[in-house]
């Protein structure tokens, strides 16, 4: 137990490699935050003051600056989190199972709050926080399978293996993301089809505001892939301390006992 102690000690002199980091933060992922704190509020105040109401929805279109971004975002750390599961088959390190973990972790949260975002629009717009519609019903498939993934990194069983089975559901997840993405063509949808491009239909300061608030959702996304990925990989690097204890002190009892 001693060399566990020594090698979680945050007090190690030198910052030497047995030394475990404080916390999850860096002068970078600092800045990024302090840059988050000081966007956001910009943005909130011109997506609810300033901007104008929309001619046909008013001001449900307010709705709009959180859900596009959130939504138009979410589809990368799906890849990310499939890309690194199929890394993670070819490779088994532990960077790519990290990678694979805190990605399915952010986005887990993006493709919920575009579900919440979109029922509130939903019940303005179409009168319902629900219906059956081919973009709802695939997105709420992504979400469930997110939800899914997190609880087999949960589930109490033999690393590798668990990695490995994670690694199998993280490989759906892109497929899965492509049949949300064109549902609306594929599928007739009460849901607007997808926006090609820039190609926006916005202008004046809707279209300013819809850029920053954009600009900010990129800012989070990244701090979360940044703290997320810090964090699992402090995760796996425990579990993998835990271990080796387990296995020097079960050699050591069975040299105590002669095997038996």
């Amino acid at each position: 137990m001693t060399t566990l102690t020594q090698t979680t000690d945050d007090t190690a002199p030198d910052g030497g490699a047995g030394a475990a980091p404080r916390s999850t933060g860096s002068r970078a992922t600092r800045v990024l935050g302090t840059v988050i704190l000081v966007t956001a509020p910009i943005a909130a105040y011109l997506g609810l003051v300033t901007s104008d109401p929309d001619v046909v929805q008013g001001d449900a279109v307010r709705l709009f600056y959180v859900h596009v971004p959130v939504v138009s975002l979410m589809y990368l750390p799906v890849i990310l989190c499939t890309v690194a599961s199929i890394m993670w088959l070819r490779k088994r390190t532990d960077g790519w199972d990290a990678l694979a973990s805190s990605s399915a972790e952010v986005a887990t949260i993006f493709v919920g709050l575009g579900l919440v975002t979109g029922a509130l629009w939903g019940e303005i717009t179409w009168g319902t926080y629900w219906t059956w519609d081919a973009r709802l019903t695939s997105t709420a498939l992504l979400f469930l399978l997110l939800l899914g993934y997190l609880a087999l990194r949960r589930y109490p069983a033999e690393p590798a293996a668990r990695s490995k089975v994670s690694a199998v559901v993280g490989i759906l997840l892109v497929p899965n993301a492509i049949l949300v993405h064109y549902s609306v063509s594929w599928w007739r949808s009460l849901h607007q089809d997808a926006t090609r491009g820039l190609d926006t239909k916005m202008e004046g300061n809707q279209l300013t505001t819809y850029a920053v608030a954009q600009g900010v959702f990129v800012l989070i996304l990244v701090w979360l892939s940044i703290h997320a990925f810090r964090v699992a990989w402090l995760s796996l690097q425990a579990e993998r301390g835990d271990l080796d204890v387990a296995i020097a002190e079960r050699m050591a009892d069975d040299d105590a006992t002669g095997g038996m």
